[in-house]
């Protein structure tokens, strides 16, 4: 793609959100009925494409074993509230309650007590008691430490999950995180990122990643590029991604590395649109914690809300629309998107004639 003068010194690439496209239909058509939606990373299969995202107000261990039940993937948080209070209830709910202009300073507080390795073993066993596939998320400061308690407690997929991960951090202060090395020595299939860029997720994938997580700063809870100035339209961030999966698949001689949308996705047309983009699956907050179940009582934030020096994240104010179950298969009672998001797929993928996900990845779509 050609780039664009952005001035006499400076030229940039034309890049697209999910809202610049549009999915086209095509000659045929399928009943919804006949519609696929399952998909497998390494050997856990799971008949919703979907993953929830490791944040407090979307997934606590009971929200975990629920999505899990229905057929997704809930990732726990290993840095969360779930693992630094014993009974993180209270302060859930104070953190519903605050005033706006409070929050950040709260948040920090609540969030400077210390993560105990206990209490990572207690969540993830309760996970694994009720038969679900175990997923938990450390970022790459924390998962040196941590990664041997996350392993011994029975992890079925390890997430390492930042604002931006790269495979050649460089640092002048402490050892970075080796991700080849520690990915090799680790008996559990990783999900790694996020990313944004063809360059930087072939070099993930070559790290033996099971999945890389594509997208930096665009979810519903993140201020990144207010504060950062760095963002990466999601549409065109994942096509770059699926490209790089295409030409690794090529150069590993057949090692198929799953590309997991992760960011401005909070609408069920935005769920079909990454898919049409080249995903495999999609890592969702905001659609989640509007469900009645989820333990953020109607807000949302993530891990960069808290950060101790430069929060990159606020709470908001989602609201609620109906139960865990409703919003994934419905019946919904309203217009937007945020109900019936599998149903809502699995329409895309019948009115353009698709019955696999791997298929819809081909289908047509336009800018404008």
């Amino acid at each position: 793609m050609a780039d664009l003068d952005l001035g006499a010194a400076k030229r940039g690439r034309r890049a697209y959100s999910f809202d610049d496209i549009a999915i086209v239909p095509s000659r045929r058509t399928r009943d919804p009925e006949e519609v696929s939606t399952a998909w497998q990373i390494d050997a856990y299969r799971f008949e919703l494409p979907v993953i929830a995202a490791p944040m407090d107000s979307v997934m606590s261990p009971d929200t975990v074993i629920a999505l899990g039940q229905h057929g997704g993937l809930g990732v726990l948080d290993l840095e969360g509230l779930w693992t630094r209070y014993d009974d993180p209830e209270p302060l859930l709910t104070e953190i519903a309650s605050l005033d706006p202009a409070r929050a950040t300073a709260r948040l920090q507080e609540i969030y400077s007590a210390p993560v105990r390795p206990e209490l990572i073993r207690d969540r993830l066993k309760q996970i694994r008691e009720a038969g679900v596939t175990v997923a938990g998320a450390l970022s790459p400061q924390r998962t040196k430490q941590f990664a041997d308690v996350v392993v011994e407690a029975g992890v079925d997929l390890f997430v390492i999950r930042g604002t931006t991960v790269s495979a050649e951090h460089v640092s002048g202060q402490t050892e970075p995180l080796n991700l080849k090395e520690f990915i090799y020595e680790l008996d559990v299939p990783v999900i790694v990122g996020g990313c944004a860029t063809y360059q930087a997720s072939l070099h993930l994938m070559r790290t033996g990643a099971a999945g890389v997580l594509v997208g930096f700063g665009g979810g519903a809870a993140h201020t990144t590029r207010s504060v950062l100035g760095i963002s990466v339209p999601m549409a065109s961030a994942v096509a770059d991604v699926a490209a790089a999966r295409r030409d690794y698949l090529d150069e590993s001689g057949g090692r198929y590395v799953h590309v997991i949308a992760d960011g401005s996705i909070g609408r069920s047309g935005d769920i079909a649109k990454a898919v049409a983009c080249g995903a495999d699956a999609v890592m969702i907050g905001s659609p989640f914690a509007r469900a009645t179940e989820a333990p953020g009582r109607g807000f949302h934030w993530g891990a960069e809300a808290w950060h101790s020096e430069l929060p990159r994240g606020e709470r908001v104010d989602i609201g609620t629309v109906g139960s865990l179950e409703s919003v994934l298969f419905g019946p919904s009672s309203v217009p937007d998107g945020t109900m019936n998001i599998i149903g809502a797929l699995r329409r895309a993928m019948a009115t353009t004639g698709y019955t696999e996900l791997k298929e819809f990845q081909r289908v047509e779509v336009v800018v404008g």
